[in-house]
């Protein structure tokens, strides 16, 4: 064992640099590359390495205090076989920051070694889940044997807002699963394993071990050895990063971190720190991107509203209250709400269809329909009568393209039906509505409302709707106004029906009439198109012998 100093090496020229950080005590064991000491100038900031391994005896340093090239940082007690023997004199390369920069470009030109394709057992993992934990397993969709390929369902789950596919990351074949219905699974946790074919990494060039830095530090040329003839390696240079005066400086944040927040584009101010002292590390400005792009895409920030937040008001000040947590349906909810309302200009349309024909019809079936054990509402009518229309009237099947500058034409129609839960508001999707039968319509809603509150619909279940009806009808009311639900640009508002007088020319007759709001997306439906859509809609509804053209 002996005692050797480190010391601080080539500082680019600058004197009565400030020290921001102490990383080691004594005591420490230190490896190589560890660093030492943070330093900060006027204009970076630079991490020293440690250049040997071994154990802190001493530190001649302290935050707040100035050091200059040379200067003792700190004693450490090393190996026999960590230092040079005395007779031996080690000439260190050199290489100047141009000379390293010509090798990486060199090396960055040739051609990287060719992956190898190998068949190898890999563990199926659980993906991140959005912070949700002991997620229940509702189906397993493979079984061992299986080939799957790459972004097959390898299993369903469902948290307390939906359920969630996993899908496989490789091609290839289930050799073992560790998991079952019932079960509850994490991020992170291994359900399985699968045999598939890799590529093995290529041999990385120089260019990509060394990613990307920012302005290196002159290297000071090394030493000659003293007159005792004990040869000395010069320290290598401290990396160092360049920084532009401002608020983000006030952080205690090494070179690599600062330049990966520049990157990102995010505010050091705005992160908390985990490390030792307040110190922000490169996991901290990654969770902060992160968490960041979630509340944009799930609507909690919005891209440029510019709207002010309602002040916080503590109502406990007027009298008693209870405070409730939101359901997380009832938060992803709230926020699509906002986000639909916030994009989408609304327009929305009354009118009354005359269905006294139409449920003179639907009690008449009554019978047949208890025989069939199915259910017959008057939803499917609404349904059918729907699809119908959005075929003849194709202007209200469209989504806006996202870039702005195209519309979508479908050529299916697939209605959502909004449904009240126990878990809050969910729209599954009837898909091909009209292409079904009213006894088939009638069977898929009522299987699909089942499983709605039941809590088994599956993501699949819930996608793709053109159109989607709301009905309040059985809770009464005379009209109201549905957000539309983008990417669809037209909901219909359904509510309850009574018997009003109407003209027939000669004299009032009772009719049953159903009150109807139509919102649409002004963007890409204009009032001409409604009254097209509307007018198709009351006449099929007011006599269903249409249904039959």
């Amino acid at each position: 064992m002996s005692i050797e100093t480190l010391s601080v090496p080539d500082l680019g020229g600058a004197s009565d640099v400030e020290v921001i950080e102490v990383c080691v005590a004594v005591g420490d064991e230190l490896e190589l590359e560890q660093s030492i000491v943070v330093l900060e100038t006027d204009k970076a900031t630079m991490e020293v390495p440690c250049t040997k391994a071994g154990k802190v005896t001493a530190v001649h340093i302290s935050e707040g205090g100035k050091l200059n090239e040379g200067d003792a940082l700190v004693d450490i007690e090393v190996a026999a076989s960590e230092s040079a023997p005395a007779e031996e004199v080690v000439e260190p390369a050199v290489e100047t920051p141009v000379a390293e920069e010509a090798v990486i470009e060199e090396k960055a030109a040739e051609p990287a070694a060719e992956a190898a394709a190998t068949e190898t057992e890999i563990d199926i993992i659980v993906p991140d889940l959005g912070g949700a934990e002991d997620v229940d397993v509702i189906e397993v969709c493979v079984a061992v044997g299986d080939e799957v390929a790459e972004g097959d369902s390898i299993i369903a789950l469902e948290t307390d807002k939906a359920s969630m596919e996993i899908p496989a990351e490789h091609a290839g074949t289930i050799v073992s699963l560790d998991v079952s219905e019932g079960g509850k699974v994490n991020k992170g946790q291994s359900i399985g394993r699968i045999k598939a074919v890799v590529a093995a990494a290529p041999v990385a060039a120089a260019s990509q071990a060394a990613g990307p830095t920012a302005e290196l530090a002159a290297a000071a040329p090394a030493p000659a050895a003293e007159s005792s003839g004990e040869a000395k390696l010069a320290p290598p240079p401290a990396t160092v990063a360049t920084i532009e005066p401002g608020p983000e400086t006030a952080f205690y944040a090494g070179p690599a971190v600062r330049q990966l927040a520049r990157q990102l584009g995010v505010e050091l101010s705005e992160i908390k720190a985990s490390g030792p002292r307040g110190r922000l590390s490169k996991e901290d400005v990654r969770n902060h991107a992160k968490t960041i792009i979630e509340d944009v895409k799930s609507g909690k920030l919005s891209s440029g509203a510019g709207i002010p937040e309602i002040p916080d008001v503590d109502h406990s000040q007027f009298g008693p209250v209870t405070i409730e947590p939101l359901s997380k349906i009832a938060k992803i909810t709230a926020q699509n709400m906002s986000r639909n309302w916030l994009n989408v200009p609304h327009v929305t349309q009354f009118d009354d269809a005359d269905i006294t024909e139409l449920e003179a019809f639907r009690k008449s079936m009554k019978a047949e329909a208890e025989k069939r054990g199915s259910k017959l509402t008057p939803l499917p009518f609404l349904i059918k009568a729907v699809a119908a229309t959005l075929r003849a009237e194709p202007s209200f099947n469209v989504s806006l393209h996202s870039d702005g500058e195209n519309i979508v034409r479908k050529d299916y129609v697939h209605i959502g039906i909004a449904a009240d839960t126990p878990r809050g508001l969910l729209v599954p999707v009837l898909r091909d509505a009209d292409k079904k039968g009213l006894w088939q319509i009638a069977d898929e809603v009522n299987e699909l409302i089942g499983k709605a509150r039941d809590g088994k619909l599956m993501p699949k279940d819930m996608q793709g709707a053109c159109f989607t009806i709301s009905s309040l009808g059985a809770m009464g009311g005379k009209g109201f106004t549905p957000i539309v639900n983008a990417p669809e640009v037209a909901i219909m508002g359904v509510s309850k029906a009574s018997i009003q007088p109407v003209w027939d020319g000669k004299e009032f007759q009772p009719r049953q009439m159903l009150p109807l709001s139509l919102s649409y997306d002004h963007r890409a439906i204009n009032g001409a198109d409604c009254g097209r859509f509307f007018t198709h809609l009351v006449a099929t509804l007011s006599d269903i012998r249409r249904l039959l053209l």
